[in-house]
């Protein structure tokens, strides 16, 4: 197995906060009750299933797959289904969601599951059965992972690539799994080669978790095609297109998929989900999230039922009077926390909880940019943020489109990091990719 250090160009090398790696999983008290957001991934919403008062069990389907590109959703605890209406998502916005009430008395360990002998399914089986667990990319993405599983007619897939660099600030969501669950990761490894029909599959690690390398090195059976890669630490490694031209020296084509290179790219925890669920024919109804900041009492790594509000987190990690901020993820992607009524989600990788000194507080003054050209000598994909910025405060957003290849930002923050001027390029970004959906979509 290979010990050298692979990169990609630019990228930044942002101060870890990795504070909590070693905090073992603990599992978060039953919460009185969940809201399951209908629309937690990536593609059309699920379509409800129960009506209220209806008493559902644990794991049971609560909401089939609105299409192809879309996942069901399961009941994350025994009880009784109390709404099913309208909830806040994590943007701030109203939108589909089953809430259910939890029953103490019912047997959580009692989980709806229809086991199977996965070693006798073919691909396309395999694509529908991940489908009905209702599994997604794991590392905030959301995208569904049958999707992902399947190989677009004409491409070949040389490389499953498994990402365990979890390069973002704080999160160490992905470092616990790596820990605590390798054996799970190799067998969702073995059925994504399967399904993929890839040679050869490729754990990356980067160099600032030697355990977790260890751990992994351990848990790949002799003579398995499937290696692991220790990769220099510099943000955002953990990003496809980084990984891909670290691994494979391919890039990405613009505005095409890893499947243009060869490649299939899969979260560590995303496969330690398919490794433990597909052969139970279970569904995905719990994930392991960070939560950690200076605004917490009691930092760690929390396993909790998908749908459990902010609120119930917030108080059994002990959040502190001082917290300002909450962030959903980590400080480079995340996003600002619209309410404490808002529950944990399929793509919810962290909490990251502020206190005003950890924070700018007050009005941050923005300045003109001054062509230094730092953004550009950052940035993994080789754009102009420069350019862009200044096209987005114009609200040209078809010029940032069309000439300058917008749609191929991965919104990583390494532009924003690096401003003196304290130019929020990225938000510009998202707000131009917004628009244009928008736009699109009402043509």
């Amino acid at each position: 197995m290979s010990v050298t250090e692979k990169t990609f160009r630019h990228g930044i090398h942002p101060q870890e906060y990795k504070h909590t790696a070693d905090a073992a999983v603990k599992k978060l008290p039953w919460p009185p009750e969940v809201i399951v957001l209908l629309s937690q991934h990536t593609g059309a919403p699920a379509r409800a299933l129960v009506t209220k008062k209806q008493d559902v069990k644990r794991g049971e389907p609560i909401a089939e797959a609105g299409g192809f590109v879309s996942v069901p959703m399961h009941a994350p605890v025994a009880g009784t289904v109390t709404s099913v209406d309208l909830a806040l998502n994590p943007k701030g916005d109203l939108a589909p969601a089953i809430t259910i009430r939890y029953n103490p008395e019912a047997d959580q360990d009692d989980i709806h599951s229809t086991p199977r002998d996965i070693s006798a399914l073919g691909p396309d089986e395999l694509i529908r059965a991940i489908q009905d667990t209702g599994i997604v990319g794991l590392g905030g993405a959301a995208f569904p992972t049958h999707v992902k599983m399947k190989v677009p007619e004409g491409k070949r897939i040389d490389a499953v690539v498994v990402n365990g660099c979890e390069c973002e600030p704080y999160l160490t969501t992905d470092y616990r799994v790596m820990m605590e669950q390798s054996g799970k990761i190799i067998a969702g490894i073995q059925i994504a080669l399967r399904v993929t029909g890839a040679p050869k599959a490729i754990i990356a690690v980067e160099n600032n978790k030697p355990e977790a390398i260890e751990a992994m090195m351990r848990a790949v059976p002799a003579g398995a095609p499937i290696s692991v890669q220790r990769l220099a630490t510099k943000y955002p490694q953990g990003a496809e297109k980084m990984l891909s031209t670290a691994l494979l020296g391919r890039e990405v084509p613009s505005g095409g998929l890893p499947s243009d290179a060869g490649m299939a790219c899969f979260n560590v925890a995303t496969l330690a989900q398919i490794g433990e669920l597909l052969p139970q024919g279970r569904g995905l109804i719990e994930r392991v999230i960070t939560v950690a900041g200076g605004g917490v009492e009691r930092p760690g790594n929390y396993l909790m039922p998908l749908g459990t509000p902010l609120r119930w987190v917030m108080e059994h990690a002990g959040m502190r009077a001082d917290a300002r901020k909450i962030i959903n993820g980590g400080p480079m992607m995340g996003t600002s926390i619209a309410s404490l009524d808002v529950p944990v989600t399929k793509g919810t990788t962290g909490l990251l909880v502020l206190r005003d000194d950890e924070i700018r507080t007050g009005r941050v003054e923005v300045y003109p940019c001054i062509r230094c050209g730092r953004c550009v000598e950052v940035c993994p994909v080789f754009l102009n943020p420069s350019q862009l910025g200044l096209l987005g405060r114009k609200a040209r957003y078809e010029d940032m489109a069309a000439g300058h290849h917008l749609n191929d930002c991965i919104e990583c923050g390494c532009c924003s990091y690096v401003c003196p001027s304290n130019i929020p390029l990225v938000q510009y970004f998202r707000i131009a990719k917004a628009m244009l959906r928008e736009r699109s979509a009402s043509k």
